[in-house]
């Protein structure tokens, strides 16, 4: 007998006791159940008969604060194609710079996790800071450099 069907015969054990005895409270007390799951139970039970004394997953229906699925495309593009870390993605490199996307770099960092991609590659080299070098022909000559 699987573990699901041992479930459903206590639960209907519970319920035909309670029917039996007339009484909640006692019931609940006996087999050691809370009466605001007696109640769950009964009203799936008489809603949708053994099927509704099933375990569901208590899983959300919706999810409001959940990352958009563009930004999701863009970051995973980010990562997979150029490397990038969550900071780069975020701020220095991309998102906030081109596209005007507001989101925080632990945001990104979970995006990463939830979908397998939260550690480089070990091949993955460090990118160095290209910079580049400002060179005259006649010693002496100063660079003026807007900070």
């Amino acid at each position: 007998m699987k573990l699901e069907q041992k479930e459903i015969l206590r639960k209907k054990r519970v319920l035909e006791y309670a029917e039996a005895c007339g009484n909640v409270l006692k019931t609940c007390r006996h087999f050691g159940v809370s009466r605001s799951n007696f109640y769950i139970w009964r009203t799936a039970h008489r809603l949708q008969g053994d099927a509704g004394l099933v375990r569901k997953r208590p899983v959300a229906k919706s999810h409001p604060n959940r990352t958009p699925a563009e930004v999701v495309e863009k970051v995973l593009y980010l990562r997979q194609k150029y490397h990038l870390g969550p900071i780069r993605i975020v701020w220095v490199w991309y998102l906030r710079r081109y596209h005007d996307i507001r989101i925080s770099d632990a945001g990104v960092y979970r995006v990463l996790r939830r979908n397998g991609l939260s550690r480089l590659p070990r091949k993955a080299g460090t990118r160095a800071v290209h910079t580049k070098r400002y060179e005259k022909q006649v010693p002496g000559h100063h660079i003026q450099i807007d900070v």
